[in-house]
């Protein structure tokens, strides 16, 4: 599937823009921000009302605002229907409204108008779908669908299943909360959206310059600086932002032309933007909406996964740390010498306001309040907060358009998270994802490292053509059930499938924050694609540990120790693959920091104690050879 890296680079930059104050959408956009912002604090609305309206609303500005074809714009014939189109979508959401009691009256006896009205819905959100999102959910969407209604019935053995009428599939998939508007509409139309709208009034206020103003301050005399700023300002916006794409433009627009020119070259630059970019759905606090899936599916509160998450996270933008200092160190690249014009303390003074809101919304967290009302109130603690500063002070014009983008940001997420539903349902109907996860099982033969070879292997082929959420739910659906069969904790098995499914943003041939890190980069997209993927090898180390150690279940201590000596791991690890450890390094050294790697990476105390012996050991081995080497090129 060729996709053009400038289209995506445009479209990850439209994120940035406000909506013309003029035009209709832009005060839909505003009306749909207020609409969940008082549904999700002091509304009262029942489940299938709020979700239909979320539904509608969204349908609504996407079907206004996205055109039928994305590359050549739609005709005036065409744009006079998407108009209609997009009436009608909020109609069907207004039917429930108005007809759901009557439903009830003829006790869950559908009519000719229910059929329609649910028809209608279903077709349209899974047009809108392809809009966003591209052609392959809708056609996954087709295949679950016509596999419940009568392929089937075609299928013999452990896959067959005797199929279902078209009039209970559009009742089940409209009137109930198993399709449409079942588990993942409900977070999106609350968790997500308000995170969504909490990131928006967060970047607008100006929170986006500060982190990356603080990262270029602390990293100016290191080794690779320009990357390392990459990295950690990706690591500090992932708190905000929870998208890849939306971090890589909004950060890499500044990081890849100044590693440009501190001489990486462009596609290292890029792919390095990519990497650090893609830890944001898995940076605390906001790790974009798989993890408020994952809050919903095992019940554990979401307090619990962004604490639990916290350091694999910095284990992550460790290893794509490493990776670039090695590699600066081996292109004997030097520290940058300019100047900032601001001080550490400057910089944090005049944006010591952003610290407030999210001290606001893990303390509410921490408290016992639902996430959604967290967010409320940290939304609103931007807004005031940001009279503290002399520069981003929230205007009202600047919270309107905050609205309006958190809205505008929200599409492709809530159409997607709507329209996997139709997925979801039936899959849940048929019940072949217990299928598929005894399959995994038999073929496995119960061995855990195949069973997570296997799940990896259906993760990069699902990254192909899916976006990170939907990979994750597919994933989960089918791989979840074989985990914990094989004694891995429900959190655990949920947290692995989370990371492998993020390779989405950097597995080729569909990559699109890597397209778009190309296309600021001007660097070759699936260059960078590749180049990417490899600097983001932490995404299929971190579920090994998560498998084999306590990370995410032991106590503090435990998981301390996993991590202090992860951290020796996977340096050793990054050098195998950059060929520089304390020095530039051959074959045997390369060898050597891979057997260390995975010494360091066994939880046990002899193996952890022999890893770092043998790493300090060849650490010094190479600082003295290396200097040799130097002395007898100096004489």
């Amino acid at each position: 599937m060729a996709v053009d890296a400038t289209e995506v680079l445009e479209e990850a930059k439209s994120t940035e823009i406000v909506y013309d104050r003029r035009r209709v959408v832009y005060w839909l956009a505003v009306v749909i921000a207020l609409f969940h912002i008082w549904v999700n604090t002091f509304g009262v609305l029942s489940e299938l009302w709020r979700n239909s309206l979320h539904m509608g609303l969204l349908g609504m500005l996407g079907y206004f605002t996205i055109p039928f074809f994305k590359k050549k714009g739609d005709p005036k014939p065409l744009k006079y229907l998407n108009i209609f189109l997009g009436f009608l979508i909020f109609g069907t959401a207004l039917y429930i409204i108005f007809f759901e009691n009557a439903l009830h009256d003829r006790n869950e006896v559908v009519n000719l108008y229910d059929l329609i009205a649910a028809g209608i819905a279903v077709l349209l959100v899974t047009e809108m779908t392809r809009r966003t999102t591209g052609i392959i959910i809708p056609l996954i969407a087709v295949f679950f669908v016509s596999y419940l209604l009568f392929m089937g019935n075609w299928v013999p053995g452990q896959f067959h299943f005797r199929g279902m009428s078209v009039s209970r599939f559009l009742y089940r998939m409209f009137f109930t909360d198993e399709g449409l508007f079942g588990i993942t509409a409900s977070i999106s139309s609350t968790f997500v959206f308000m995170f969504i709208l909490f990131a928006a009034f967060l970047l607008k206020s100006g929170g986006g310059d500060f982190i990356i103003n603080i990262a270029q301050i602390l990293t100016k005399n290191i080794t690779g600086g320009p990357a390392i700023v990459a990295v950690s300002s990706s690591a500090l916006m992932g708190t905000i932002s929870g998208s890849a794409i939306a971090n890589t433009v909004s950060t890499g627009s500044i990081t890849i032309p100044m590693m440009k020119k501190a001489g990486f070259k462009p596609e290292f630059a890029a792919a390095v933007e990519t990497a650090a970019s893609t830890g944001g759905q898995i940076m605390p606090p906001i790790m974009g909406a798989g993890a408020f899936i994952m809050a919903e599916w095992t019940q554990v509160p979401y307090l619990t996964i962004i604490a639990v998450a916290f350091l694999p996270a910095i284990m992550y933008f460790a290893t794509v740390g490493f990776f670039v200092y090695q590699t600066a160190k081996k292109l004997d690249l030097k520290p940058s010498k300019e100047e900032s014009q601001m001080t550490l303390w400057e910089v944090i003074r005049e944006g010591l306001h952003f610290f407030i809101p999210i001290i606001v919304l893990i303390w509410l967290l921490v408290v016992g309040f639902s996430p959604t009302y967290a967010a409320g109130w940290s939304i609103i603690a931007i807004v005031l907060s940001s009279y503290l500063s002399r520069h981003h002070k929230m205007k009202f014009w600047d919270i309107l358009d905050s609205l309006a983008l958190g809205s505008k940001n929200m599409v492709m997420t809530g159409i997607l998270l709507i329209g996997v539903g139709i997925i979801i349902g039936s899959i849940s109907i048929t019940g072949i994802a217990i299928t598929f996860s005894q399959i995994i099982v038999q073929i496995s033969g119960g061995n855990l490292l195949i069973a997570l070879i296997l799940i990896t292997l259906a993760s990069l082929l699902l990254g192909m053509g899916l976006p990170v959420t939907a990979a994750y739910i597919m994933l989960a659906i089918i791989a979840v059930p074989a985990l914990h069969t094989m004694g891995i904790a429900l959190l655990a098995a949920h947290m692995i499938i989370f990371w492998v499914s993020q390779d989405s943003n950097v597995t080729p041939p569909v990559c699109l924050a890597a397209f778009a890190a190309a296309g600021i980069a001007g660097s070759n997209p699936m260059r960078t694609g590749f180049e990417a993927w490899k600097l983001a090898k932490g995404l299929y180390i971190m579920p090994l540990l998560f498998a084999y150690t306590d990370l995410i279940t032991g106590s503090f201590i435990d998981k301390l120790d996993i991590f202090i000596f992860g951290l020796f791991g996977l340096y050793a690890f990054a050098s195998f693959f950059t060929g520089y450890f304390f020095g530039k390094s051959g074959i045997l050294v390369r060898l050597l920091t891979a057997i260390i790697g995975f010494a360091l990476f066994v939880p046990h105390y002899y193996s952890w104690i022999g890893g770092v012996t043998a790493f300090i050991l060849l650490a010094v081995y190479q600082k003295k050879f290396d200097k040799r080497n130097l002395g007898l090129q100096e004489a």
